[in-house]
């Protein structure tokens, strides 16, 4: 059996200025005044550090980051949820995701889920309204409300779905699929092989020179995607450019 990390922001959905607007929205209400600044785009950091970057870049006490961090947190599932409709309107699936999505979840020994830093319910609504929820097991997903530390998420679906699935998976048998060099750091220090997809705002290069066993431009060869999820647990070596 084969776990099946996805990441979901720029590899399977983009959500637009969502989130910036929840970061702006509950930065305000807790804080009491205007962001001047806000976290960069398509990092991939779990949001939890970066609403502790949020809160240190506008000049909050480094005294109280720690109490406000928690309280923007705890409120941020709540605070997307309040723009399902914005996100249904207009968030974007990526090229390919839904055949991608399904080929994955029909081929036989392959077990989808997510890592993802963002938080679990954040994660939910994001699928949901989108229409892609229904591809993978979220209940056995690594989320940034498990850990702020995104390697460690590996380790956490790969106990969950072992407990699921009564198997135990292991770096030889765990391949993320995402788009930031944040995923290939929590693939190389969490445990698993990574396909990079250059859908997000680091090129093709940049993922492979960072460890990505395999990058793809996008979704949409899904007979492609299924060859390099097996060629990562077969210790297929990596391979130079694009594939495709």
């Amino acid at each position: 059996m084969i776990l099946v990390l996805w990441d979901i922001d720029r590899t399977l959905l983009y959500t637009g200025d969502t989130d910036r607007l929840v970061y702006r929205e509950l930065f305000e209400e807790v804080v009491g005044r205007p962001a001047e600044s806000l976290p960069a785009r398509g990092t991939g950091v779990t949001m939890p550090l970066a609403v502790r970057e949020l809160l240190r870049a506008n000049a909050v006490e480094p005294e109280r980051i720690d109490e406000l961090a928690q309280r923007i947190v705890r409120r941020m599932p709540a605070q997307l949820e309040r723009h399902r409709d914005d996100l249904s309107r207009t968030g974007q699936v990526m090229p390919g995701a839904p055949a991608a999505l399904a080929a994955v979840q029909q081929e036989s020994g392959l077990v989808p889920t997510v890592v993802t830093g963002n938080l679990r319910g954040s994660a939910e609504i994001k699928l949901k309204a989108l229409g892609l929820d229904g591809y993978l097991d979220l209940s056995i997903g690594g989320y940034a409300s498990d850990n702020s530390h995104r390697p460690a998420l590996v380790h956490v679906a790969q106990e969950r779905a072992g407990r699921r699935h009564r198997h135990a998976f292991t770096r030889d048998t765990t391949v993320i699929i995402g788009d930031s060099l944040e995923d290939v750091r929590t693939g190389r220090e969490g445990g698993a092989s990574v396909i990079g997809v250059a859908s997000g705002t680091t090129s093709a290069e940049a993922l492979g020179a960072a460890g990505a066993r395999h990058v793809i431009a996008d979704l949409t060869d899904t007979q492609c995607l299924l060859r390099l999820i097996n060629a990562c647990v077969q210790g297929g070596r990596p391979m130079g450019g694009v594939q495709s």
